[in-house]
Parts: structure tokens; C-alpha cells; sequence
């Protein structure tokens, strides 16, 4: 499957998820979530959902990394040069959406790419090699590659992968795992 189809077919399976969906198989991914040996780590950067487009609920996540008191780290998009400021979660941090309907902080204070040990990364579509296919700016991908190497990208998604993405680059930077309600896949 290319990436363009991929977008669309994943964009229309999550259409058809009602809200109720959405919270139960979020609250199953975060559970699944636990399941994995990634909390030995110090900063975790997650993404605040958009409702609008049907994204888990990370929320769960979240209370997650607060319970097991981790530094949790969030982002601001900066669509002029399609990249990301990162800042750490504090009980001061105020959350605007942006006019792409992103949960962003307004502010804080910044955390370097290089710090980041754990991503959880947004996904429209994956492949069971670890490709991912997000809204198509190249965010993560470029936040990503300049992450260390050994950053854990960990992707959430409400499906399963599809078999492969066939217009995969060099520059997409592939998942280590996807975890769904049902599974974790590891790449």
C-alpha cells in the first residue's frame, strides 16, 4: 500500500469509531502499554490528542508517567519550518490548541531533543516493518532523526499494520514498536 491510500483508509477506519471506542480501546492500549520494559527511563515525550481527528486518548498514558513520577515532555509544531519545540509537563504548563486543533504548551521550559529517551508517536498507518504514516508535514520524522539513537519510538494506534508501505524513504524514521488494544507489535 502507498502512503497517500494508507492515509486516507486509516482516516476513514477511525471516522467510524464513536467516542465510546475511542475511550475503551485507549484505556487497552495504555494497559498494553504497561506490559512493556520501557519505565526504568527519565523523559518520555508524548502527544496531547486531537479529538477532531480521532487520535488515542493519551490520557491514560499520562497518568501513567505521573504515577510512576516521570518527566513527561510535549510539543509545540512550528508549521513554518514543519519542526517541534519541546518543553517539560509542569503542574504550570497551560495547554492551547493551535489552529490545527493541537493540544500544544504555550510555553515552559524547553527540553533538547538529545534528552528524550522514550516517543510515544501519533500514527494514521503502519507497516509490520515499523513504517509509519502520519498526516504527511514530517514532524516526527525530522524530530525523530534528530533524537539519540537509542530513543524508543513507540508508536499508538487503534488498527494493526498493514502488510507494507511501499513508498517508505530513507528519511521516514521507522518505529521499534506499535501498540494496538489487542498487541505490541515490536519491529
Amino acid at each position: 500500500m502507498l502512503k497517500k491510500p494508507c492515509r486516507i483508509f486509516h482516516k476513514n477506519l477511525r471516522q467510524n469509531l464513536s467516542e465510546e471506542d475511542i475511550e475503551t480501546q485507549s484505556l487497552a492500549i495504555a494497559n498494553m502499554a504497561l506490559k512493556m520494559n520501557v519505565w526504568n527511563k527519565t523523559y518520555y515525550h508524548i502527544f496531547l490528542s486531537i479529538t477532531e481527528q480521532k487520535e488515542v486518548n493519551t490520557e491514560y498514558i499520562l497518568q501513567i508517567l505521573a504515577g510512576k513520577d516521570k518527566d513527561v515532555i510535549l510539543s509545540k509544531s512550528e508549521f513554518e519550518t514543519c519542526k517541534m519545540t519541546h518543553f517539560l509537563l509542569t503542574e504550570n504548563t497551560k495547554i492551547k490548541k493551535s489552529p490545527y486543533n493541537i493540544p500544544e504548551p504555550i510555553d515552559g521550559i524547553e527540553v533538547p531533543n538529545t534528552k528524550i529517551d522514550v516517543v510515544f508517536v501519533p500514527v494514521l498507518g503502519y507497516d509490520k516493518q515499523g513504517n509509519r504514516v502520519g498526516y504527511g508535514k514530517g514532524f516526527y520524522d525530522k524530530f525523530l532523526s534528530e533524537c539519540k539513537p537509542e530513543v524508543i519510538k513507540i508508536g499508538l494506534s487503534f488498527f494493526n499494520p498493514v502488510d507494507c508501505i511501499e513508498d517508505a524513504n530513507p528519511c521516514d524514521i521507522k518505529l521499534d514498536y506499535c501498540i494496538t488494544p489487542h498487541a505490541i507489535f515490536q519491529f
